[in-house]
C-alpha cells in the first residue's frame, strides 16, 4: 500500500538558552517548520503564533478553497496575527518568523514559504531546493557575488529580507509539484543548513536505510549539525512517499 511516513525532531543546538523553532506535524497532510527571530523569547512567540494560526486557518477552510489559495491565506494570517501581537508589548516589537509548509495529498505536494527555512524534494541520489531563501545571502549567491558554500559561513547569513509578522504586508512564495514512490522531502530550519552543506546532507543519507529508519534520518541529521557546532535551533522534518 502507498502512502506517507514521516519523522520529525528539533533540536535547541549547543549554544542558544531557548528553542525558537515551532514545527506542524500532522501526517498524513500538513507538515510546517517555522524559526523565530527577535528579543528575548520573542521568537518563540513568533514562531509558536505562526503554527497554531497556520494549522487553524488551513484546518477552517480545507475543502472550502484551492489548496494552494487555502496555504497563502494561512501564512497571511499568521502574518496579521503575529504583527498585531507584535505592536501589543515592547519587547515583541519587531518579531517575526520564517515559515515553510507543505500540504500532502497522495502524489501532489502543494507548498508555500516566506524566509530561509528550506524544502528540499530528494529523488534517487538527487537533491532539489524547492525554496528560495529570503535573505540578503541568497541575494548575493544569485548576482554572482559568493558561492554557496559561501553562504554558509557569510557574516551576514542570518539577514532576513522576507519574514512573518514583520509588516503588515507578506509576499508568499508557493507551488505545486509531483512526487512519487520513493521520493523523500526534507523540511528544516537554516540551523541545519548553515552548519551542513547539501553534499554532507547527502552523505548522511547514504549511510541511512531511508526507506525504514525515518526516525533515524532525522536523529542522524540533527547529531552532525551539533557535531559541526550547533550554533543555532535545528529542526528537520522528513517525509517518504512509498510502502506502509
Amino acid at each position: 500500500m502507498i502512502g506517507l511516513l514521516a519523522s520529525v525532531k528539533s533540536d535547541i543546538g549547543r549554544m542558544r538558552e531557548i528553542n525558537e523553532d515551532s514545527y506542524a506535524f500532522h501526517p498524513p497532510y500538513l507538515f510546517a517548520v517555522a524559526d523565530g527571530m527577535g528579543g528575548h523569547a520573542a521568537g518563540e512567540v513568533a514562531s509558536g503564533l505562526a503554527i497554531r494560526a497556520l494549522l487553524e486557518k488551513v484546518e477552517a477552510g480545507y475543502g472550502k478553497i484551492p489548496l494552494q489559495n487555502l496555504m497563502e491565506d494561512a501564512i497571511s494570517h499568521a502574518n496579521e496575527l503575529i504583527y498585531q501581537v507584535s505592536l501589543s508589548k515592547p519587547e515583541y516589537l519587531g518579531m517575526g518568523t520564517t515559515l515553510t509548509a507543505v500540504y500532502v495529498e497522495a502524489d501532489t505536494v502543494y507548498w508555500s514559504h516566506v524566509g530561509d527555512s528550506r524544502l528540499y524534494l530528494f529523488q534517487k541520489d538527487n537533491m532539489l531546493q524547492i525554496t528560495s531563501d529570503h535573505s540578503l545571502v541568497w541575494e548575493l549567491f544569485l548576482n554572482g557575488n559568493i558561492t554557496r558554500d559561501e553562504m554558509q559561513t557569510h557574516p551576514q547569513r542570518n539577514m532576513l529580507t522576507r519574514a512573518v509578522g514583520t509588516s503588515s504586508d507578506i509576499k508568499i512564495d508557493s507551488g505545486v509539484f509531483q512526487w512519487k514512490p520513493g521520493d523523500h522531502l526534507l523540511l528544516c530550519t537554516d540551523g541545519l543548513t548553515n552548519m551542513l552543506s547539501e553534499q554532507d546532507i547527502l552523505q548522511i543519507l547514504a549511510v541511512n536505510s531511508v526507506a525504514v529508519e525515518g526516525q533515524k534520518v532525522v536523529d542522524n541529521l540533527i547529531d552532525k549539525a551539533n557535531e559541526a557546532g550547533g550554533m543555532d535551533n535545528i529542526t528537520a522534518i522528513w517525509l517518504q512517499y512509498g510502502d506502509v
